[in-house]
């Protein structure tokens, strides 16, 4: 994460530099598993090669309404366990990396309404991976930094905390995607207009931006192209988001452009206010030529990352994923397939 440019979501800065929902106690947090064990799994596979004991994880709980909690249920799959290096799989634990202090960042990462457990789209998802892989999740909440630090040390097996894969990352890091890294416009709900992936739609309007975001320089080289153009494209920005929705249902800016699970999270807030809003269209975190992706991280070498993405794959195949994302309104972010090491945000870029 560089200082320069934020970029969220996959923020290679501080992924609290998000919409903010709900403040980190100082207390020590107590972080309390979801991972149960239960039988009659409907949701599980049943063929060759899954295990014979099914796990029930609860996603979006105690998420203070950011997401619909859901059971779902997943058989532990010995023959993708077997893959695993014999220090993670003796140990009987995942130990899941999060990067949410200080403050989390809803949906991605925060305290739930209980004020102890760690909820969010990356907490639930590890807790999926883990009980594919048969091992309970241990999850360990830190700063961005030391996330990282934990990895690095091998005290931590794994990251789960919205990180971009970059090119530069992977001098030091295996990854194995899981999520698209999007941008979003934000628009009334009344308002009919839609972003295509062509900035020319852009002409004539008026948009908000976060100050020193990635989603800013990205809509400033857009401004740039429609003014060489004879076209205006305006660029506002707002000291805070409540500023920023306030100027959208009062007219003054038609559009706001900022990480997609912010604005996912905000448009299922709004739906039942005076002024709904709605996703108006979503663009990758990393430009028009390549999309941005969200992986799970890993130091190199480690082994992990090869069966963590078996994983992912198994659960995309049997329909857990999807539900994954659907309880966090982030269905817009889905892959086909969890890849190792993808292409990342390039050097130049990163």
């Amino acid at each position: 994460m560089h200082k320069l440019i934020q970029r969220v979501p996959g923020s290679l800065r501080s992924p609290g530099t998000l919409l903010r929902g709900i403040a980190v106690g100082t207390a020590a947090l107590a972080l309390a598993s979801s991972l149960t064990a239960c039988g009659g799994d409907s949701d599980a596979d049943t063929s060759a090669g899954a295990g014979q004991s099914s796990h029930a994880v609860t996603i979006g709980r105690s998420s203070n309404g950011a997401a619909k909690e859901t059971a779902i249920k997943v058989s532990e799959v010995a023959a993708i366990r077997a893959k695993l290096p014999k220090s993670v799989s003796g140990g009987g634990k995942l130990v899941i990396g999060i990067g949410a202090l200080p403050a989390g960042s809803t949906p991605l990462n925060y305290i739930g309404d209980d004020q102890k457990t760690l909820t969010g789209v990356e907490p639930d998802f590890g807790r999926l991976v883990a009980a594919v892989l048969g091992l309970e999740p241990e999850l360990r909440n830190s700063t961005w930094e030391n996330l990282f630090v934990g990895i690095d040390s091998g005290k931590t097996s794994v990251g789960f905390s919205n990180i971009t894969v970059t090119e530069e990352r992977k001098k030091k890091y295996d990854f194995a995607s899981y999520r698209q890294d999007n941008l979003a416009f934000e628009v009334l709900d009344s308002n009919k207009w839609s972003f295509t992936g062509d900035y020319e739609a852009l002409a004539g309007k008026t948009v908000a931006v976060g100050a020193g975001t990635n989603q800013e320089k990205i809509l400033l080289e857009w401004q740039k192209k429609l003014q060489g153009e004879g076209k205006k494209l305006t660029v506002k920005r707002y000291p805070d988001n409540n500023s920023t929705y306030l100027a959208l249902a009062g007219g003054k800016i038609d559009a706001f452009f900022g990480p997609n699970p912010s604005i996912s999270y905000h448009v299922t807030q709004s739906a039942k206010t005076p002024n709904p809003t709605r996703n108006a269209g979503k663009f990758s975190g990393a430009g028009g030529t390549l999309q941005g992706l969200i992986a799970a991280t890993t130091k190199a070498g480690s082994g992990l990352a090869e069966p963590i993405a078996e994983a992912i794959n198994y659960l995309i195949e049997h329909g857990q994923y999807a539900k994954w994302l659907a309880a966090w309104n982030l269905s817009n972010e889905a892959v086909e397939t969890s890849k190792v090491n993808p292409p990342g945000l390039p050097l130049s870029n990163s």
